[in-house]
Protein backbone atom coordinates (compact mmCIF):
# COMPACT_ATOMS: atom_id res chain seq x y z
CA UNK A 1 0.00 0.00 0.00
CA UNK A 2 0.99 3.42 -0.72
CA UNK A 3 -0.96 5.77 0.79
CA UNK A 4 -3.36 3.76 3.30
CA UNK A 5 -5.15 5.07 6.31
CA UNK A 6 -8.47 6.84 7.10
CA UNK A 7 -10.06 8.28 10.74
CA UNK A 8 -12.22 6.21 12.86
CA UNK A 9 -15.78 7.95 13.67
CA UNK A 10 -16.31 7.82 17.36
CA UNK A 11 -19.30 6.01 18.15
CA UNK A 12 -22.32 8.36 19.46
CA UNK A 13 -22.35 8.95 23.22
CA UNK A 14 -18.43 8.29 23.31
CA UNK A 15 -17.07 11.62 22.39
CA UNK A 16 -14.43 12.84 24.97
CA UNK A 17 -13.92 9.40 25.85
CA UNK A 18 -10.75 7.43 26.14
CA UNK A 19 -9.87 5.80 22.99
CA UNK A 20 -10.01 2.00 23.14
CA UNK A 21 -7.07 0.41 23.37
CA UNK A 22 -4.96 0.12 20.19
CA UNK A 23 -7.62 2.46 18.37
CA UNK A 24 -6.19 6.04 18.62
CA UNK A 25 -9.01 8.95 18.11
CA UNK A 26 -9.21 10.52 14.93
CA UNK A 27 -7.61 13.93 14.88
CA UNK A 28 -9.11 16.50 14.02
CA UNK A 29 -8.74 17.34 10.15
CA UNK A 30 -10.62 20.81 8.51
CA UNK A 31 -12.37 20.30 5.98
CA UNK A 32 -10.70 21.71 2.54
CA UNK A 33 -13.00 24.77 0.76
CA UNK A 34 -14.93 23.65 -1.92
CA UNK A 35 -16.63 20.62 -3.24
CA UNK A 36 -16.27 17.66 -1.31
CA UNK A 37 -13.44 15.35 -3.92
CA UNK A 38 -14.79 11.70 -3.47
CA UNK A 39 -13.84 8.73 -5.32
CA UNK A 40 -16.54 5.81 -5.61
CA UNK A 41 -15.97 2.26 -4.43
CA UNK A 42 -19.09 0.44 -6.67
CA UNK A 43 -20.00 -3.24 -5.85
CA UNK A 44 -20.94 -5.65 -8.61
CA UNK A 45 -24.89 -7.93 -7.99
CA UNK A 46 -26.61 -8.06 -11.58
CA UNK A 47 -29.73 -5.99 -11.66
CA UNK A 48 -29.17 -5.11 -7.61
CA UNK A 49 -26.67 -2.78 -9.56
CA UNK A 50 -29.93 -0.55 -10.22
CA UNK A 51 -29.95 0.40 -6.48
CA UNK A 52 -26.65 2.13 -7.42
CA UNK A 53 -28.10 3.52 -10.48
CA UNK A 54 -30.23 5.22 -7.56
CA UNK A 55 -27.32 6.56 -5.24
CA UNK A 56 -25.55 8.00 -8.17
CA UNK A 57 -28.43 9.91 -9.46
CA UNK A 58 -28.92 11.51 -5.80
CA UNK A 59 -25.15 12.07 -5.40
CA UNK A 60 -25.52 13.89 -9.04
CA UNK A 61 -27.89 16.53 -7.87
CA UNK A 62 -25.39 17.88 -4.83
CA UNK A 63 -23.43 20.36 -6.40
CA UNK A 64 -21.12 20.42 -3.11
CA UNK A 65 -20.08 16.30 -4.24
CA UNK A 66 -17.60 16.32 -6.97
CA UNK A 67 -16.67 12.78 -8.06
CA UNK A 68 -13.04 11.77 -8.88
CA UNK A 69 -12.10 8.44 -8.85
CA UNK A 70 -14.55 5.28 -9.56
CA UNK A 71 -13.50 2.03 -9.13
CA UNK A 72 -16.32 -0.74 -9.75
CA UNK A 73 -17.05 -4.56 -10.69
CA UNK A 74 -19.60 -5.90 -12.73
CA UNK A 75 -22.74 -3.92 -12.43
CA UNK A 76 -20.73 -1.48 -10.49
CA UNK A 77 -18.22 -1.22 -13.56
CA UNK A 78 -21.13 -0.60 -15.91
CA UNK A 79 -22.57 1.91 -13.63
CA UNK A 80 -18.85 3.55 -12.98
CA UNK A 81 -18.49 3.57 -16.83
CA UNK A 82 -21.94 5.38 -17.60
CA UNK A 83 -21.91 7.76 -15.05
CA UNK A 84 -17.72 8.53 -16.48
CA UNK A 85 -18.75 8.85 -19.79
CA UNK A 86 -21.93 10.61 -18.93
CA UNK A 87 -20.19 13.48 -16.86
CA UNK A 88 -17.40 13.67 -20.23
CA UNK A 89 -20.37 14.20 -22.75
CA UNK A 90 -22.59 16.52 -20.54
CA UNK A 91 -21.69 17.59 -17.42
CA UNK A 92 -23.96 15.81 -14.37
CA UNK A 93 -27.03 16.20 -16.27
CA UNK A 94 -25.59 14.18 -19.11
CA UNK A 95 -23.85 11.62 -16.72
CA UNK A 96 -28.16 11.21 -15.03
CA UNK A 97 -29.78 10.83 -18.81
CA UNK A 98 -26.67 8.22 -19.37
CA UNK A 99 -27.44 6.09 -16.32
CA UNK A 100 -31.40 6.34 -17.16
CA UNK A 101 -30.89 5.33 -21.03
CA UNK A 102 -28.39 2.50 -19.60
CA UNK A 103 -31.00 0.86 -17.24
CA UNK A 104 -33.83 1.39 -19.55
CA UNK A 105 -31.69 -0.63 -21.98
CA UNK A 106 -30.95 -3.62 -19.09
CA UNK A 107 -35.10 -3.41 -18.65
CA UNK A 108 -35.76 -3.36 -22.37
CA UNK A 109 -33.76 -6.69 -23.12
CA UNK A 110 -35.45 -8.59 -20.28
CA UNK A 111 -38.40 -8.27 -21.38
CA UNK A 112 -37.44 -10.70 -24.00
CA UNK A 113 -35.43 -12.77 -21.75
CA UNK A 114 -37.23 -16.24 -20.84
CA UNK A 115 -35.76 -15.98 -16.78
CA UNK A 116 -38.83 -13.58 -16.01
CA UNK A 117 -41.78 -14.26 -13.90
CA UNK A 118 -45.26 -14.60 -15.54
CA UNK A 119 -47.87 -12.13 -14.36
CA UNK A 120 -49.35 -14.96 -12.15
CA UNK A 121 -45.76 -16.04 -10.58
CA UNK A 122 -44.84 -12.04 -10.15
CA UNK A 123 -48.04 -11.70 -8.14
CA UNK A 124 -47.14 -14.88 -6.19
CA UNK A 125 -43.56 -14.07 -5.58
CA UNK A 126 -42.95 -11.05 -6.64
CA UNK A 127 -39.39 -10.57 -7.86
CA UNK A 128 -37.84 -13.91 -6.64
CA UNK A 129 -37.09 -16.27 -9.54
CA UNK A 130 -36.59 -18.84 -7.86
CA UNK A 131 -39.79 -20.68 -7.76
CA UNK A 132 -40.82 -20.28 -11.75
CA UNK A 133 -40.12 -23.24 -13.64
CA UNK A 134 -37.64 -20.83 -16.18
CA UNK A 135 -35.50 -20.10 -13.38
CA UNK A 136 -35.34 -23.71 -12.54
CA UNK A 137 -34.90 -25.18 -15.67
CA UNK A 138 -32.00 -22.83 -16.14
CA UNK A 139 -30.61 -23.37 -12.46
CA UNK A 140 -30.44 -26.99 -13.38
CA UNK A 141 -29.03 -26.66 -17.19
CA UNK A 142 -25.84 -24.32 -15.66
CA UNK A 143 -25.07 -26.86 -12.59
CA UNK A 144 -25.02 -29.64 -15.04
CA UNK A 145 -23.59 -28.11 -18.06
CA UNK A 146 -20.46 -25.30 -18.32
CA UNK A 147 -21.10 -22.61 -20.78
CA UNK A 148 -18.41 -24.36 -23.35
CA UNK A 149 -20.65 -27.45 -23.75
CA UNK A 150 -24.35 -25.77 -23.61
CA UNK A 151 -23.41 -22.49 -24.99
CA UNK A 152 -26.58 -21.09 -24.50
CA UNK A 153 -24.78 -17.25 -23.98
CA UNK A 154 -21.67 -16.97 -26.41
CA UNK A 155 -20.43 -13.36 -25.87
CA UNK A 156 -21.93 -12.11 -29.46
CA UNK A 157 -25.40 -13.01 -27.72
CA UNK A 158 -24.64 -11.78 -24.68
CA UNK A 159 -27.70 -9.52 -24.03
CA UNK A 160 -25.27 -7.31 -21.83
CA UNK A 161 -22.90 -6.57 -24.82
CA UNK A 162 -26.08 -5.67 -27.00
CA UNK A 163 -27.25 -2.91 -24.35
CA UNK A 164 -23.30 -1.87 -23.80
CA UNK A 165 -22.97 -1.48 -27.77
CA UNK A 166 -26.25 0.79 -27.67
CA UNK A 167 -25.57 2.69 -24.99
CA UNK A 168 -21.94 2.96 -24.28
CA UNK A 169 -19.37 4.92 -26.73
CA UNK A 170 -16.30 4.58 -24.11
CA UNK A 171 -13.74 6.56 -26.29
CA UNK A 172 -14.25 9.95 -25.12
CA UNK A 173 -13.12 8.14 -21.51
CA UNK A 174 -9.59 8.10 -22.68
CA UNK A 175 -9.31 11.67 -23.24
CA UNK A 176 -11.18 13.95 -21.97
CA UNK A 177 -10.05 16.17 -18.77
CA UNK A 178 -13.61 16.14 -17.21
CA UNK A 179 -14.33 12.35 -17.13
CA UNK A 180 -13.13 10.82 -13.53
CA UNK A 181 -10.82 8.37 -13.32
CA UNK A 182 -12.02 5.14 -13.53
CA UNK A 183 -10.92 1.07 -12.75
CA UNK A 184 -12.74 -2.25 -13.62
CA UNK A 185 -11.65 -5.15 -12.15
CA UNK A 186 -12.10 -8.18 -13.59
CA UNK A 187 -10.43 -11.98 -12.28
CA UNK A 188 -7.59 -13.70 -14.88
CA UNK A 189 -8.89 -16.87 -15.08
CA UNK A 190 -5.33 -18.72 -15.36
CA UNK A 191 -3.01 -16.61 -13.03
CA UNK A 192 -6.00 -16.24 -10.23
CA UNK A 193 -5.11 -12.28 -10.12
CA UNK A 194 -7.17 -9.68 -10.27
CA UNK A 195 -6.47 -7.39 -13.59
CA UNK A 196 -7.66 -3.60 -13.17
CA UNK A 197 -8.37 -1.67 -16.40
CA UNK A 198 -7.59 1.66 -15.93
CA UNK A 199 -9.45 4.14 -18.04
CA UNK A 200 -7.40 4.49 -20.97
CA UNK A 201 -7.85 0.25 -21.05
CA UNK A 202 -11.82 0.37 -20.35
CA UNK A 203 -13.39 -1.23 -23.39
CA UNK A 204 -16.86 -2.96 -23.54
CA UNK A 205 -14.78 -6.55 -23.97
CA UNK A 206 -13.41 -5.07 -20.25
CA UNK A 207 -16.71 -4.38 -18.69
CA UNK A 208 -17.92 -7.98 -19.99
CA UNK A 209 -15.20 -9.67 -18.38
CA UNK A 210 -15.85 -7.77 -15.24
CA UNK A 211 -19.42 -9.17 -14.75
CA UNK A 212 -18.72 -12.71 -16.63
CA UNK A 213 -19.91 -15.22 -14.45
CA UNK A 214 -18.30 -18.92 -15.65
CA UNK A 215 -21.34 -20.75 -14.90
CA UNK A 216 -23.36 -18.56 -17.36
CA UNK A 217 -20.80 -17.28 -20.17
CA UNK A 218 -17.68 -18.04 -21.84
CA UNK A 219 -14.52 -16.57 -20.02
CA UNK A 220 -14.21 -13.30 -22.26
CA UNK A 221 -10.85 -13.17 -23.56
CA UNK A 222 -8.44 -9.70 -24.08
CA UNK A 223 -5.12 -9.67 -25.45
CA UNK A 224 -4.88 -13.89 -25.20
CA UNK A 225 -5.66 -13.78 -21.70
CA UNK A 226 -9.07 -15.21 -20.11
CA UNK A 227 -11.26 -13.32 -17.28
CA UNK A 228 -14.01 -13.85 -15.36
CA UNK A 229 -16.42 -11.77 -13.11
CA UNK A 230 -14.19 -9.29 -10.97
CA UNK A 231 -16.17 -10.16 -7.59
CA UNK A 232 -13.87 -12.88 -6.42
CA UNK A 233 -11.02 -10.62 -6.60
CA UNK A 234 -12.25 -6.98 -5.69
CA UNK A 235 -15.81 -5.80 -5.11
CA UNK A 236 -14.53 -3.71 -5.78
CA UNK A 237 -10.90 -3.12 -5.86
CA UNK A 238 -9.92 -0.14 -3.63
CA UNK A 239 -6.54 -0.16 -3.88
CA UNK A 240 -6.08 1.93 -7.66
CA UNK A 241 -8.34 5.12 -5.30
CA UNK A 242 -5.91 5.56 -2.48
CA UNK A 243 -2.45 5.69 -4.65
CA UNK A 244 -1.76 9.19 -3.71
CA UNK A 245 -3.61 11.02 -6.65
CA UNK A 246 -7.09 9.82 -5.39
CA UNK A 247 -9.10 11.95 -2.91
CA UNK A 248 -8.50 11.35 0.69
CA UNK A 249 -12.43 10.28 0.90
CA UNK A 250 -14.16 6.79 -0.93
CA UNK A 251 -17.46 6.08 -0.94
CA UNK A 252 -18.49 2.31 -0.80
CA UNK A 253 -21.67 1.82 -2.44
CA UNK A 254 -22.78 -1.73 -0.96
CA UNK A 255 -25.50 -4.04 -2.64
CA UNK A 256 -24.22 -7.30 -0.99
CA UNK A 257 -25.50 -7.59 2.39
CA UNK A 258 -22.76 -8.55 5.10
CA UNK A 259 -24.35 -9.92 8.06
CA UNK A 260 -27.93 -12.00 8.27
CA UNK A 261 -29.81 -12.39 11.65
CA UNK A 262 -30.89 -15.94 10.63
CA UNK A 263 -28.87 -18.99 9.62
CA UNK A 264 -30.13 -20.17 6.10
CA UNK A 265 -32.19 -23.44 6.22
CA UNK A 266 -33.56 -23.87 2.76
CA UNK A 267 -31.89 -24.44 -1.01
CA UNK A 268 -32.21 -20.89 -2.15
CA UNK A 269 -31.27 -19.49 1.17
CA UNK A 270 -27.66 -21.36 1.45
CA UNK A 271 -26.86 -20.53 -2.50
CA UNK A 272 -27.83 -16.26 -1.25
CA UNK A 273 -25.79 -15.89 1.65
CA UNK A 274 -22.82 -18.38 -0.08
CA UNK A 275 -23.12 -15.96 -2.94
CA UNK A 276 -23.13 -12.69 -0.92
CA UNK A 277 -20.01 -14.37 1.65
CA UNK A 278 -18.26 -15.28 -1.43
CA UNK A 279 -18.76 -12.07 -3.38
CA UNK A 280 -18.06 -9.67 -0.32
CA UNK A 281 -14.58 -11.45 1.14
CA UNK A 282 -12.07 -9.37 -0.99
CA UNK A 283 -13.59 -5.92 0.28
CA UNK A 284 -13.27 -7.50 3.73
CA UNK A 285 -9.78 -8.38 3.23
CA UNK A 286 -9.17 -4.91 1.85
CA UNK A 287 -10.92 -2.97 4.50
CA UNK A 288 -9.03 -5.02 7.71
CA UNK A 289 -5.78 -4.17 5.69
CA UNK A 290 -7.01 -0.54 5.54
CA UNK A 291 -7.92 -0.22 9.22
CA UNK A 292 -4.63 -1.74 10.43
CA UNK A 293 -2.96 0.96 8.18
CA UNK A 294 -4.73 3.44 9.98
CA UNK A 295 -3.91 2.56 13.19
CA UNK A 296 -0.67 3.07 12.42
CA UNK A 297 -0.75 5.94 11.35
CA UNK A 298 -2.65 7.37 14.11
CA UNK A 299 -0.33 6.04 16.42
CA UNK A 300 2.73 7.75 14.22
CA UNK A 301 4.38 4.64 12.94
CA UNK A 302 3.22 6.05 9.80
CA UNK A 303 3.79 9.15 8.27
CA UNK A 304 2.75 11.59 5.80
CA UNK A 305 3.27 12.32 2.93
CA UNK A 306 3.98 8.77 1.66
CA UNK A 307 0.45 7.78 3.56
CA UNK A 308 -1.90 9.88 3.51
CA UNK A 309 -5.15 9.43 6.19
CA UNK A 310 -8.36 8.32 4.39
CA UNK A 311 -11.73 8.77 5.19
CA UNK A 312 -14.01 5.52 4.77
CA UNK A 313 -17.96 5.70 3.78
CA UNK A 314 -20.83 3.57 3.30
CA UNK A 315 -24.15 3.57 1.62
CA UNK A 316 -25.90 0.84 2.11
CA UNK A 317 -29.67 -0.69 2.69
CA UNK A 318 -28.67 -4.01 4.06
CA UNK A 319 -31.98 -4.21 5.37
CA UNK A 320 -33.60 -3.90 2.49
CA UNK A 321 -31.42 -5.78 0.31
CA UNK A 322 -31.35 -8.46 2.61
CA UNK A 323 -35.10 -9.50 1.49
CA UNK A 324 -33.46 -10.42 -2.01
CA UNK A 325 -32.48 -13.62 -3.03
CA UNK A 326 -29.79 -14.66 -5.61
CA UNK A 327 -32.58 -15.22 -8.46
CA UNK A 328 -33.13 -11.47 -8.64
CA UNK A 329 -29.79 -10.29 -9.69
CA UNK A 330 -31.01 -11.97 -12.83
CA UNK A 331 -33.98 -10.15 -12.57
CA UNK A 332 -34.26 -7.05 -14.90
CA UNK A 333 -38.15 -6.37 -14.95
CA UNK A 334 -38.61 -2.47 -15.06
CA UNK A 335 -40.71 -2.38 -12.01
CA UNK A 336 -37.99 -4.31 -9.81
CA UNK A 337 -35.40 -2.21 -11.20
CA UNK A 338 -37.31 1.23 -10.65
CA UNK A 339 -37.74 0.11 -6.94
CA UNK A 340 -34.47 -0.48 -6.60
CA UNK A 341 -33.50 3.24 -8.22
CA UNK A 342 -35.61 4.86 -5.71
CA UNK A 343 -34.03 2.35 -2.62
CA UNK A 344 -30.87 3.44 -4.11
CA UNK A 345 -31.62 6.88 -4.07
CA UNK A 346 -33.48 6.91 -0.44
CA UNK A 347 -30.57 5.62 0.93
CA UNK A 348 -27.73 7.82 -0.36
CA UNK A 349 -30.43 10.90 0.93
CA UNK A 350 -30.06 9.40 4.40
CA UNK A 351 -26.60 9.02 4.24
CA UNK A 352 -25.84 12.72 3.14
CA UNK A 353 -28.43 14.31 5.65
CA UNK A 354 -26.66 12.34 8.31
CA UNK A 355 -22.75 12.47 7.11
CA UNK A 356 -22.40 15.22 4.68
CA UNK A 357 -20.43 16.87 7.06
CA UNK A 358 -18.12 14.04 7.62
CA UNK A 359 -16.43 14.71 3.75
CA UNK A 360 -13.07 15.36 4.21
CA UNK A 361 -13.07 15.23 7.97
CA UNK A 362 -13.62 11.66 8.91
CA UNK A 363 -15.06 8.56 8.61
CA UNK A 364 -18.85 7.93 8.39
CA UNK A 365 -18.17 4.19 9.37
CA UNK A 366 -16.79 1.70 12.33
CA UNK A 367 -14.25 -0.04 10.08
CA UNK A 368 -13.94 -2.31 13.19
CA UNK A 369 -17.28 -2.85 13.59
CA UNK A 370 -18.51 -3.24 9.98
CA UNK A 371 -15.83 -5.19 8.50
CA UNK A 372 -13.59 -6.67 11.28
Amino acid sequence: MSAEAAGGKPKPGTEGLPPIEGTPATPAVARPAGPARVSLALQGGGTHGAFTWGVLLRLLEEESIEVASISGTSAGAINGAAFAQGIAEGGRAGAAALLDRLWGAIGGRYALSPLRNNPFEELIWGPDLSHSFAWQAFDALTRVFSPYQLNPFPIEMNPLKQVLEEVLDLGTLCTHPEAPRLFVTATNVRSGKPRVFARHEVTREALLASACLPNVFRAVEIDGEAYWDGGYLGNPALWPLYDGKGPQDIVLVGINPISRPDIPQTVQDINTRVNEIGFNASLMYEMRAIEFVQRLVDQGILKPPRYQRLFIHLIEDEEQMRQLGMSTKYNGNRGFLNSLREDGRAAADAWLAENREALGRRDSVDLRARFL
